[in-house]
Parts: C-alpha cells; sequence; structure tokens
C-alpha cells in the first residue's frame, strides 16, 4: 500500500521522499491524495520561481550549474526542472540532467529532475507545473530549463515569476528571438559567452536595441547582463537581477495576481487538453478565487464534463 502523500512527510523525507511523490504524480495525477498533496503545496508558496528559456547550445545548463552554485553558497536551498527533448523510441528525455548539472548528490540542498517533452510544442513537459508547485512549497529558489526557444515555445511565461531569456553572439538569436512577441517574455536577458569580447558586446546592444521597440507587460525595465558561465563572469550579476525582479513583484503586489492568472491560464489548457474546446465551453467560467486550488477545481471539472 503506498505511503500517504503529505506536505510534511514529502519535507522531512528529503529528497527521496520528493522523488516518490513525483512518481506518485506522474502515475497518477487526479489521485486524491495527490490532489491534495498539491492543493496544500499551492497554498503555501515558498520560493522564487525562476524559468530559463533560450535556443539550443546557447548554455543553459552550464549557466544554471553557475546559478545553483551561486544560490548554494548564499545558503539558499534550490530545486531545478531540466525539461529535455524526448527519445522517439522510449518517450523519454534524451539528455539526463545529471550528466549536464554538477550536483552533489548528498546535499539534500539541491534537487534534480529532468523532465522529457514528448509532443508537447510550448518548451516543458506534461507535468512541469506540478512539479513546480511542490517543489515551490519545499525550496528556496526553483529553476526551470526549458527544452529551447522558438516563436512558439513560451509556456514559460505560465509558470515562471521570473524568466531569463539566454542569447548566444554571433548566431543572430540576438535579433531572430526578439520577434513575434518574444520581446515581452524575459524579465532578464542574459547574453552568454562573454568571453566573445566584441561580438559579445554587439549582441547586447542589438538586444537593447529591439527591446526599446517594445512595451512591456508591467513597469519593469528588462536588464541585459552579459556573462561567461564558462570563466564564472557575470553570475552573481545575474542571480541580483532574478532576486531584484522578485523584490519589484512583490513590492508591487503583482506575485500573487500573476500566480492566479498562472493557475487559471493552466486550467484552461488542462480542460482543453482533455475535453477540446468544447470542453472548455460547457465548463463555462474557469477563472479562479483567491487561494482555490487549480488541482481540487480540474478534479471538479472533469467530474462535471466526463459521461456518466
Amino acid at each position: 500500500m503506498p505511503e500517504q502523500l503529505t506536505l510534511a512527510g514529502v519535507r522531512s523525507g528529503g529528497k527521496a521522499a520528493l522523488a516518490r511523490a513525483l512518481a506518485r504524480i506522474e502515475k497518477g495525477p487526479d489521485d486524491t491524495d495527490v490532489i491534495d498533496l498539491l492543493s496544500e503545496a499551492y497554498r503555501t508558496p515558498v520560493a522564487h520561481v525562476a524559468g530559463m528559456t533560450g535556443p539550443p547550445g546557447v548554455g543553459k545548463s552550464t549557466l544554471l550549474n553557475g546559478l545553483i552554485q551561486g544560490w548554494r553558497g548564499g545558503g539558499k536551498t534550490v530545486a531545478c526542472i531540466a525539461v529535455d527533448p524526448s527519445s522517439r523510441r522510449s518517450g523519454g528525455a534524451l539528455l539526463g540532467d545529471r550528466t549536464r548539472l554538477s550536483t552533489d548528490p548528498e546535499d539534500q540542498g539541491i534537487f534534480v529532475r529532468s523532465m522529457a517533452a514528448r509532443d508537447r510544442l510550448g518548451g516543458l513537459a506534461g507535468l512541469t507545473v506540478q512539479a513546480m508547485v511542490l517543489m515551490r512549497a519545499l525550496f528556496d529558489v526553483v529553476l526551470i530549463e526549458t527544452v529551447g526557444v522558438g516563436q512558439s515555445e513560451t509556456d514559460v511565461v505560465g509558470v515562471a515569476d521570473t524568466v531569463v531569456l539566454c542569447v548566444q553572439p554571433g548566431s543572430g538569436d540576438s535579433l531572430q528571438f526578439m520577434k513575434a512577441g518574444i520581446a515581452e517574455i524575459p524579465h532578464v536577458v542574459a547574453v552568454t559567452k562573454a568571453d566573445m569580447g566584441a561580438v559579445a558586446e554587439r549582441a547586447r546592444a542589438d538586444v537593447v536595441g529591439a527591446l526599446s521597440l517594445s512595451d512591456h507587460p508591467d513597469s519593469w525595465e528588462v536588464p541585459v547582463l552579459t556573462l561567461s558561465a564558462q570563466q564564472g563572469r557575470g553570475i552573481d550579476e545575474l542571480i541580483a537581477a532574478i532576486e531584484g525582479h522578485a523584490g519589484h513583484l512583490r513590492q508591487s503586489g503583482q506575485l500573487d495576481s500573476l500566480r492566479q492568472r498562472q493557475a487559471s491560464g493552466w486550467l484552461v489548457d488542462q480542460v482543453r487538453e482533455r475535453f477540446g474546446r468544447e470542453g472548455v465551453r460547457r465548463a463555462g467560467y474557469l477563472g479562479l478565487e483567491r487561494g482555490e486550488s487549480p488541482f481540487r477545481r480540474l478534479s471538479e471539472v472533469s467530474r462535471f464534463l466526463s459521461p456518466p
């Protein structure tokens, strides 16, 4: 008989208990005990959630290493969700996060979980939101690395408090990824591989110019940083920028409303995925009240829409 799932039990059980809880969520996301666990975690957030996106090869994993070490060096606990491309044969992740992120398996303050994107096109995996909500209640910082960003792969906006867009100098990214609404996505832009010198500075100038032509949804002024994760340059500045945006959200009162909008958007997406557009129409109003669990609401809507 599976052990009872409680947030206190997962917290006291360390990384092994969290791994078991995530396995239970993946196996039975609609189980009553899973919904209870996620609902409790949703109501008691602790961490700030930072999403890192950008094209494949830009150096996101190397940068994640630097951020994890930086936050751990400051005494903060960190959880990381690495969304990987999928094997066509098995459906599993092609790149194992532990082969790319050098973390100490004995350190209870670091937890890394890889997820396969499978057939999802938004840059995230199917259970990213559930895993994030649980980790958000247990750690000081949650990092989410997307599988890669293109013109349509912008789902990270619906799960992260702060979005970091990584741009590679000399690749055309600085202009390509400022098109078609991408300019409104990042709260911080990181131009990687600053050791390339003038090429990196030119990429930074291109991004600053592109951002000046677009209106960001809130009053936050997007910082554009150059850094070299390989050389350890710029990591502290990136951490400061992410924490600065976290403070901006709290002080402006936007954080709770942002997370509520994200949860409502996830609920609509889940109803559409399960029951189609007609199901969304039949469900009626899918907004959430303050503090209302999207997981419990999804269960109620699913019972309503499912045939007798």
